[in-house]
């Protein structure tokens, strides 16, 4: 149940050869992603569990959910992009049926991340469930 915009992001990674290619398109990803406005990096945007500062701010429209989201790492401004794309538009009602982590699996991440990287990446799905559930 992914998005289009997931699904391009899988096909890339699927062209991709080894993992360093694919951690630079991560970063990549992430450089291309808009910056969040300072005024939205608060304690209540603020994601737990993460090494590096993460915030994430749910933005729900006509039922459909996006977020914008930031950090202070270039590897985890790239996971939160790919998390966009995996959620981004969906009917709020929709994202906690995500499978995230098999989602994600298709890209290689589970096994080329950190233990640190990977908990933070958890933290992010689990803020971004929660925020759905809240608005559904």
């Amino acid at each position: 149940m992914a998005t289009q915009a997931f699904e391009d992001i899988a096909e890339t990674f699927d062209f991709l050869g080894d993992w360093e290619e694919r951690y630079r398109e991560v970063i990549s990803l992430g450089k291309a992603m808009p910056p969040m406005p300072e005024a939205l990096k608060v304690p209540a945007t603020k994601v737990t569990g993460c090494a590096s500062q993460v915030w994430i701010h749910p933005e729900i429209r006509d039922g459909r959910f996006g977020f914008q989201g930031d950090s202070d790492a270039s590897i985890v401004r790239g996971l939160i992009a790919i998390l966009k794309a995996l959620y981004t538009d969906l009917p709020v009602q929709e994202v906690p049926k995500v499978d995230a982590a098999a989602e994600l699996a298709r890209l290689g991440l589970d096994s080329h991340l950190s233990a640190q990287r990977s908990n933070g990446l958890k933290s992010m799905i689990v803020r971004i469930r929660e925020a759905a559930q809240e608005a559904a």
